[in-house]
């Protein structure tokens, strides 16, 4: 009776240190994933923002921060911020504790020379500093950034140079906008583009990522990040769309993309790098065109063909 009490005894207490140990692995935080260590992280980061990133394919986030403050016109039309006034800011791990970011600010003339000065102070580089547009009422200048390390840290110095603007925050969120709202023939301009768009703030927006690999300072860089091709739509009535964003294209392209652009009656309006340690070298190209929906995303297809994107 003794001896089948004591192995009664030796049982349940294997069978506890089994649990036990099975506990500890489950649990365990080297079996944590990267995914789950990456949204710890990318909270930390929105803490930092005040707000919610939108989660990008390949583990981006990115944090948008449109001008809705601003009133700005072109040639008689009223630009939405998503448009052409969308501030930004994506990060991308790198390593366990680092990360890259890359991003751009929409300005003032006002505003330029104290966010750059909270930028470089902070340790986040300046990339870029030009337009987007040609004759915009009132002038907008547009900051390039960039930068590698503590995402947290970086986030703050980004923060601190948004507050020294009037760039409203996003509180996060919104309703879902339908393309059918947009007044001209969104069907036929998504068979034409032949990829699939999103609506956001009154605006079609289309983007088309480089199909090689690209690297910044040697590190992967995914097109989520901002290296991509980007085109907007913004209804102006009677079936016609004002266009505006920008083509990533290598030196070799950007004659030919230019060259469709001007015969298809699209104004290439600035002409310039974002990066400063891209592989391959990437210039951008920014437009603008108002006319006809359907007639605009033709000469745009044929634009991008003329670019080696994904299909």
């Amino acid at each position: 009776m003794k001896n089948t009490k004591l192995s009664s005894i030796r049982t349940c207490t294997l069978a506890a240190a089994i649990i036990l140990l099975v506990s500890l692995s489950i649990n365990s935080p080297a079996q944590t994933t990267g995914d789950q260590k990456a949204a710890g992280e990318w909270k930390t980061v929105e803490d930092v923002f005040g707000f919610p990133g939108a989660n990008l394919p390949e583990g981006v986030v990115r944090f948008n921060m449109p001008r809705k403050d601003l009133h700005v016109t072109l040639a008689g039309t009223e630009i939405k911020p998503g448009l052409a006034l969308g501030a930004w800011a994506a990060f991308h791990h790198v390593g366990d504790n680092d990360a890259m970011v890359m991003g751009d600010l929409v300005l003032t003339d006002d505003e330029v020379a104290p966010a750059m000065k909270a930028l470089i102070d902070g340790g986040v580089e300046v990339t870029a500093v030009h337009n987007h547009l040609i004759g915009e009422s009132p002038k907008i200048t547009y900051i390039h950034m960039g930068g590698h390390g503590d995402p947290v840290k970086m986030a703050q110095t980004i923060k601190q140079a948004v507050g020294l603007t009037k760039t409203p925050l996003p509180p996060g969120g919104g309703a879902k906008e339908s393309a059918a709202d947009l007044g001209f023939d969104v069907a036929a301009v998504e068979k034409i583009m032949g990829r699939q768009g999103n609506v956001s703030g009154g605006v079609l927006h289309y983007s088309a990522p480089r199909a090689e690999k690209l690297t910044e300072e040697g590190m992967d860089t995914p097109p989520s990040m901002g290296a991509g091709t980007v085109i907007n739509f913004q209804p102006t009535g009677n079936g016609r769309a004002a266009i505006a964003g920008d083509f990533a294209m290598t030196g070799k392209e950007v004659g030919p993309v230019m060259k469709v652009l001007h015969d298809n009656g699209i104004q290439a309006v600035a002409l310039h790098s974002h990066a400063l340690d891209d592989v391959p070298r990437l210039f951008y190209m920014h437009f603008w065109a108002n006319d006809d929906a359907v007639r605009l995303a033709k000469a745009l297809r044929s634009a991008l063909d003329e670019t080696n994107s994904a299909k």
